[in-house]
């Protein structure tokens, strides 16, 4: 029985999805990238309006822990089969939560009649997404913050059944 459950992005959720966020990317994607690289990517200081505008786009669907609310990740799906965003708190890595959100954004796909989806995942995801069925279609070198970060496109057509 998992210890969370998937609900969708509401309204005041943006600071505890930006904590997610940068806990994640420092957290979990420090074995494949530098600290510079981490730093550029999900920096400090940041734009909380920006921020707080991208996830009111984006609606994320959330993983969020039974016991004490913490939010233990977060994923959206865009209607043209996008995921932008896929992160899981370090707290809770290992526990199903990826899978899990995985799980949902197909089952949203399906409902919404989305035949693929693509991604751009970091080195760190890209395990998870090739066993989850997605393909990397290319390698991509992505600047941020005048660095520049490796990671991959990938995809993974839907049956419709």
């Amino acid at each position: 029985m998992p210890s969370f459950h998937i609900r969708n992005f509401c309204p005041g959720d943006e600071p505890a999805l930006r904590a997610v966020f940068h806990a994640s990317v420092h957290g979990l994607a420090c074995k494949d990238y530098t600290g510079e690289q981490l730093a550029a990517w999900a920096p400090l200081e940041h734009d909380a309006a920006q921020w707080a505008e991208r996830m009111r786009a984006n609606q994320p669907f959330i993983a969020q822990a039974i016991d004490g609310g913490a939010i233990a990740g977060f994923a959206d799906l865009q209607a043209s089969g996008t995921i932008d965003m896929f992160f899981v708190a370090p707290a809770f890595a290992g526990q199903g939560v990826a899978r899990a959100l995985m799980a949902h954004l197909h089952a949203q796909a399906a409902q919404r009649g989305i035949t693929h989806l693509n991604a751009h995942v970091s080195l760190t995801a890209e395990p998870f997404f090739a066993a989850q069925g997605f393909a990397v279609e290319a390698r991509q070198r992505v600047e941020r913050a005048g660095v520049v970060l490796h990671n991959a496109r990938m995809a993974k057509a839907l049956v419709m059944g």
